[in-house]
């Protein structure tokens, strides 16, 4: 994550946040000393396939960067098992990055999901794929998962994304992989998350099982902000509002089964509540690589509790982050799917421009 779990987390209505692969076997014990323990919220994880978890791994499609999958001798299956019986407490799943810059030019991207499949078989806890810029098919690698199993960032507009560029439909493995069972996640980050994909897959009605901020240092200032915008998006899009707080509560805590502890209210349970307004606003808003929406309702955090105690609400620094919106504009030559109004995109990128002089000290 990189971030204080209790500003970026707890402070933006979130009482459950699940790191997504931050630590690996040899690093685990880490994570549970200098990240969870220090932390109110509550703090669970998925562990890395690879030993070191993202110690010193790069973005997904940064070939300047090393990534954990760079070596198979990071790829300790009885491990990885062994971590994860030790930690029933926190760690609720496995992880892997399927991204050809993390794994020696792809090589080993094919070998380490067949690892993390095996190692959740053992351990008997389900698995989230990452899967974009790959060499791995959609078909070839996630459409062999299994029922449970998790496909994050399914939004995203790069290389490995679930529209087929050339129809501009939800790739027919892609919809297998769902009617087997396999679990859609939204998985913002810092550019998973598409407008133009997310307006073509909720065209045919393929809409994510669970909503994710994938929070951290790269994003939490934008594009990503917290995860009431994250929802407000999917508002945007047309998924009913149940549905959205549904996603970001009930589903997720279904998808790691701890749904009979978190996710909902109910007797005994911790009073973990959130307070949200939807207001009415006209602004813009940017996906991964700043193309722009205007949206007309925003899901705000307006108080939280945790386990009984009240917590102070905290908001972005800016928003929407002009500065944030110029930098993530250099992906966009790298997206398979992305706006055709190149007018469109012109007209943004001016009024972004006269923004950033608006904002200049």
């Amino acid at each position: 994550m990189g971030i204080s779990a209790d500003y970026y987390c707890l402070g933006w209505g979130v009482t459950t946040a699940v790191n997504a692969g931050s630590a690996g076997c040899c690093t685990f014990e880490g994570f549970r000393a200098f990240a969870a323990r220090p932390s109110r919220t509550r703090l669970l994880a998925l562990l890395n396939i690879s030993n070191a978890g993202l110690a010193f791994a790069g973005l997904g499609g940064d070939k300047e960067s090393a990534g954990e999958l760079e070596s198979v001798k990071l790829l300790d299956v009885k491990a990885c098992v062994d971590c994860v019986r030790a930690n029933r407490d926190m760690i609720v799943g496995v992880k892997i990055r399927l991204s050809d810059s993390i794994a020696n030019e792809g090589r080993n991207e094919a070998e380490g999901f067949d690892r993390a499949i095996k190692a959740v078989a053992e351990a008997g806890v389900p698995l989230m794929v990452h899967h974009s810029f790959s060499t791995v098919s959609l078909g070839d690698r996630p459409g062999r998962m299994r029922s449970g199993n998790i496909y994050t960032h399914t939004y995203h507009g790069f290389p490995s994304t679930i529209i087929e560029p050339s129809s501009h439909e939800v790739d027919p493995d892609v919809q297998r992989a769902k009617e087997k069972g396999v679990l859609f996640d939204l998985g913002h980050g810092q550019g998973s998350f598409n407008w133009t994909v997310s307006e073509l897959a909720s065209r045919s009605a393929f809409w994510t099982h669970t909503i994710s901020s994938d929070l951290h240092s790269g994003n939490c200032e934008g594009p990503a902000y917290d995860l009431p915008t994250v929802m407000s998006r999917l508002l945007h899009l047309g998924m009913p509002l149940h549905e959205v707080i549904r996603q970001a509560t009930l589903s997720p805590a279904e998808a790691i089964g701890w749904d009979d502890r978190i996710g909902t209210l109910g007797v005994e349970r911790e009073a973990d509540v959130t307070v949200l307004s939807l207001d009415s606003v006209e602004t813009e808003l940017e996906d991964g690589q700043s193309q722009m929406r205007r949206i007309h309702q925003l899901l705000t955090s307006r108080a939280v509790w945790r386990a009984g105690t009240r917590f102070e609400i905290t908001r972005p620094r800016q928003f929407p982050n002009w500065i944030m919106v110029e930098s993530q504009r250099r992906w966009q030559n790298r997206l398979l799917i992305r706006d055709s109004s190149h007018s469109g995109i012109e007209r943004i990128q001016s009024s972004t421009q006269a923004l950033l002089k608006e904002n200049e000290p």
